[in-house]
């Protein structure tokens, strides 16, 4: 993906730094779990997909949906690429800036008043799952396109209270 912009630094909202300082210290008891939130969201990426050429009467125009997994260990860096849905600027502010953007407050709560095995099925609920890749990463790099769109960007963070947007 070329840089056409300089990136843009970005801060994440009070409570979000709140959720994500939670998420990547004492969320989850078992640090593997971030693969399968990770596909998960790969998974829902082309359910979405699917049904937007569906929706559209493009069901002739349906790709081979697929999830991949590279590893590269001499990187250290774990890449998970598929075809589904993508998204725009907008909405990587929107999904990926802000933390469990329409109930954070709410999880936050019910977190709090949760026994340990709730967990996960808390987690599918608030739309958390794809920060648990903090527990494992230094840096998270998230590059998208919509699938309406020419262009993509790229979302980084190292969990520490902000991201780039390039």
């Amino acid at each position: 993906m070329s840089a056409t912009h300089a990136p843009e630094q970005h801060e994440f909202r009070a409570e979000t730094r709140q959720l994500l300082e939670l998420m990547i210290h004492s969320l989850y008891s078992h640090k593997e779990i971030f693969l399968r939130e990770l596909v998960s969201n790969a998974s829902d990426a082309l359910s979405k997909r699917r049904v937007e050429l569906l929706t559209a009467g493009d069901a002739d125009a349906l790709p081979e949906f697929s999830i991949e997994l590279e590893v590269d260990s001499e990187q250290r860096t774990l890449t998970i690429r598929d075809n589904g849905i993508g998204m725009s600027r907008d909405e990587v502010i929107e999904n990926i800036g802000t933390i469990a953007n329409s109930g954070t407050r709410r999880f936050l709560e019910q977190l709090n008043q949760s026994k340990s095995e709730d967990l996960p099925e808390l987690i599918g609920q608030f739309g958390v799952g794809f920060y648990a890749a903090f527990m494992v990463a230094d840096q998270v790099s998230l590059e998208t396109r919509s699938a309406s769109a020419d262009k993509g960007v790229r979302w980084q963070s190292s969990g520490d209270g902000g991201y780039t947007l390039e």
